[in-house]
Parts: structure tokens; C-alpha cells; sequence
């Protein structure tokens, strides 16, 4: 498990391997592929896809899918750019989706 205070990635086996190392920037939750999510403002340990146009919920965004560097698990995604004046706050930041998450400082 990661050290306090440190969020991972699940891999296949099980096991965690530290993908954050900070509090989400909002406690509130995010839409993600499959389920719920959180935005971020760094990862480690992670690969980066290339960016593509993609319809989500709150408008079209150019995004990149990230994915642990071990496993090669997709874990969400990092917003390149953001085309509504609203949602320019995201660019930059990473969504990693709960389902891939391991807790280890009791955030929900």
C-alpha cells in the first residue's frame, strides 16, 4: 500500500503504485469513463497518450489518456485544452477515475 498521504494505482495483481501525491484540487467528484473521479493538479508515475478532441459532459476538450507507466492500466485522462471559457481551469490537470484508485488518507 502507498505511504500516507499518497494515492496509486491499482495494477492487475493488485497491487498499488503511487500515481499522486496531493489531495484532489477540488473535493468535488468528477464524471470519469466508468464512474466517479477526481481532477488533480500533478501524477508521477504515469504515461501520457496523445491528445484527441473528445465531447465529454461540460464540452469538447482536447485530451490525452493517462496511464500507470508498471501496468499500463488507462487510469483517466489530462486536460490538454478546454474549448469552453468555463472549463479552463481543468487544462493541465489530470482526471484519474476511483476504480483505479488506492486511498490511503481517508479523502472521499
Amino acid at each position: 500500500m502507498p505511504p500516507r498521504g499518497v494515492q496509486g494505482a491499482r495494477d492487475p495483481r493488485g497491487q498499488g503504485f503511487p500515481a499522486v501525491t496531493a489531495r484532489p484540487v477540488s473535493p468535488q467528484s468528477f464524471q470519469g469513463s466508468h464512474g466517479r473521479a477526481y481532477l488533480f493538479n500533478s501524477v508521477v508515475n504515469v504515461g501520457c497518450g496523445p491528445a484527441e478532441q473528445r465531447l465529454l459532459l461540460t464540452g469538447l476538450h482536447s485530451v490525452a489518456d493517462i496511464f500507470c507507466e508498471s501496468c499500463k492500466t488507462t487510469l483517466g485522462w489530462k486536460y490538454e485544452q478546454a474549448f469552453e471559457t468555463s472549463q479552463k481551469y481543468k487544462e493541465g490537470k489530470y482526471i484519474i477515475e476511483m476504480s483505479h484508485m488506492v486511498k490511503d488518507n481517508g479523502w472521499d
